[in-house]
């Protein structure tokens, strides 16, 4: 196994004021960001995304969240706050990051040295893109009712099941997953989590194809899948613990406005595309919109005014996710009256969207990342006490 080192980085962004980081991200991403690629609507396909990973790569800037000694920026919260704020404000792709954002931590934390000396460098080069294999036809946003397993057989480990809804799976030549290893255990407490090449004989990778005709979704079947016992990250039957590890952080980020700003300012583009916008009946429920966008912003600072001191956070943070999915859903809705019977067939160079792919695009949100039924459930369980 190659053990190749990822190159230390050597400067310390944490050093310098939030006001001279937040400049000099803006200043470099305004400078090298590719233009054709602003604002896209749905995730790009990595052969698609790849010269904007690259650029980050060889910058230096691609994994904000891994520490410097392992070629991340080691930023702490409040600069990994701004640096996603001013990717978000420029309107960059989210690149496939499975490897850098979700992996790449794990490993770290939970994985082995030759595990990290093997992986981390060839995430960073993009040698290795990765897929997250969580969830299961029966077992979506109740990751503990999983069913692929992962049974021992002297030296390796063999691999039963499917998951489905894998993000950009087609793109990945790695995915890792979570199998059960223990049915006699408590849901949680018989998981484990490997890492699976795409190619190993018996792994079949099938695009998903959606409303929107993009196939950025796969289902992934595993028959029979042997893979070696150093596939394994952490212990034995602590997967549970280990998927979970990240959460807090990352769910802060599904409830980013930025997609129902977005979404707004193009409400506003086809109201006066249509003349709708002289109608005051309409000015009304824009408005309206616009002071629950207000309120959002307010509760999504708050959130990462929380991360930024340092507090954790808690289960409130679900509270992010309704929000900003239902609202962006409410906004496509609006624009969808609008354009009635036309909805289809509105031209990108009027609205810069087609308004059904992304009164679509609205759905899916409300589904990824736990459903908004899901989020409800935790929020009066874990916040209300119900």
């Amino acid at each position: 196994m190659d053990t190749t080192t990822t190159p230390h980085s050597g400067r310390d962004y944490n050093e310098m004021t939030d006001a001279a980081f937040r400049a000099e991200v803006r200043d470099w991403v305004q400078k090298n960001y590719p233009e054709e690629l602003r604002f896209p609507l749905n995730r790009l396909h990595h052969k698609d995304s790849k010269v904007w990973y690259d650029l980050l790569s060889e910058k230096g800037w691609l994994a904000p969240n891994w520490p410097r000694e392992h070629g991340g920026m080691g930023l702490g919260p409040a600069k990994r706050v701004i640096y996603i704020e001013e990717l978000e404000r420029h309107g960059c792709t989210r690149v496939n990051d499975q490897g850098v954002i979700m992996l790449g931590p794990l490993l770290i934390d939970y994985g082995t040295q030759a595990q990290r000396d093997y992986f981390l460098p060839k995430i960073h080069t993009g040698e290795h893109i990765w897929a997250q294999g969580y969830s299961e036809p029966n077992a979506g946003s109740d990751l503990a009712s999983l069913r692929t397993e992962a049974v021992r057989d002297g030296d390796e480990w063999v691999i039963n099941g499917q998951k489905i809804w894998t993000s950009l799976g087609n793109d990945a030549n790695w995915i890792y997953l979570l199998a059960r290893t223990d049915k006699s255990a408590k849901n949680q407490e018989g998981i484990s989590f490997f890492l699976v090449p795409t190619d190993t004989p018996g792994v079949e990778v099938r695009p998903i194809l959606t409303l929107t005709r993009t196939d950025d979704f796969c289902e992934v079947f595993f028959d029979d899948v042997r893979v070696p016992l150093d596939a394994l990250v952490g212990e034995l039957n602590s997967g549970w613990t280990i998927a979970k590890a990240l959460l807090g952080f990352e769910r802060i980020f599904v409830g980013s406005p930025a997609q129902s700003s977005l979404a707004l300012s193009r409400l506003e583009d086809v109201a006066r595309e249509t003349g709708s916008w002289e109608d005051s009946a309409f000015r009304d429920r824009y408005m309206l919109l616009a002071l629950e966008l207000a309120d959002h912003v307010s509760l999504y600072e708050s959130f990462v005014d929380k991360l930024k001191s340092g507090e954790k956070i808690g289960p409130d943070v679900s509270l992010l996710k309704i929000n900003q999915t239902e609202l962006y859903q409410r906004i496509a809705m609006e624009a969808m009256e609008l354009v009635g019977d036309a909805a289809g067939y509105v031209a990108p160079q009027d609205s810069e969207v087609n308004t059904s792919a992304l009164w679509v695009h609205t759905l899916q949100t409300t589904i990824y990342g736990g459903t908004s039924e899901v989020q409800r459930g935790i929020v009066a369980k874990n916040v209300l006490g119900l």
